[in-house]
C-alpha cells in the first residue's frame, strides 16, 4: 500500500507501465465534471471507475480484494478513511472472489485506518486488502483499475 500526494505521481510510474497514463489522466483536468462510472484510458488494461458515494463508517466499510488489478484510489472531493489489512492475513471469506467483477470480501477487521486527504492517493495491490468509504459523509473519487 502507498499513500502519496499526486504532484508526486511521477516517482511511481516505473513501478507498473499502466501507472503513468493513470495518474496522468488524474492530473489532466476536473474530475469533479466527470460522470459517474467507466471511463477509458487504455482499454481493459487501464480504466477510471469516478464514484459518488457516502461513507459508510468504519462500522460498515467491508475488506476486499482484487487478483487482476491494482486500484490507485484518489480522492477528489469530500472524506474518505480506507481500512487495511494484508490480503495473506484475512481468515474470514465472506463473498468468494468473482472473476468478472474481479473482487472478493472479507469478514475480517482491519489491521489499520488511514484518512485520504483530497488530493492524495493510496495505491492498493492485490496483497493488500482495502475497506474503502470508512468515513462519514459524501465523497467523489477516482479509482484508477490497472490489469496487472
Amino acid at each position: 500500500m502507498i499513500l502519496d500526494d499526486l504532484k508526486r505521481a511521477e516517482r511511481y510510474y516505473a513501478l507498473h507501465p499502466g501507472f503513468k497514463a493513470g495518474f496522468e489522466f488524474l492530473l489532466k483536468g476536473d474530475l469533479l465534471a466527470l460522470d459517474c462510472g467507466r471511463h477509458e484510458i487504455d482499454g481493459d488494461r487501464v480504466f477510471a471507475l469516478i464514484n459518488r458515494d457516502p461513507g459508510r463508517g468504519r462500522a460498515g466499510a467491508r475488506l476486499e480484494a482484487h487478483r487482476k488489478h491494482i486500484d490507485i484510489q484518489f480522492l477528489v472531493d469530500g472524506a474518505e478513511t480506507i481500512g487495511w489489512r494484508p490480503t495473506a492475513e484475512c481468515e474470514t471469506v465472506t463473498e468468494e472472489y468473482t472473476a468478472e467483477r474481479d473482487i472478493m470480501f472479507f469478514g475480517d477487521a482491519p489491521a489499520n485506518w488511514i484518512e485520504l486527504p483530497v488530493g492524495k492517493f493510496m495505491i492498493f495491490y492485490p496483497e493488500d486488502s482495502h475497506a474503502p468509504l470508512a468515513a462519514h459523509g459524501d465523497n467523489v473519487k477516482a479509482v484508477i483499475k490497472v490489469a496487472l
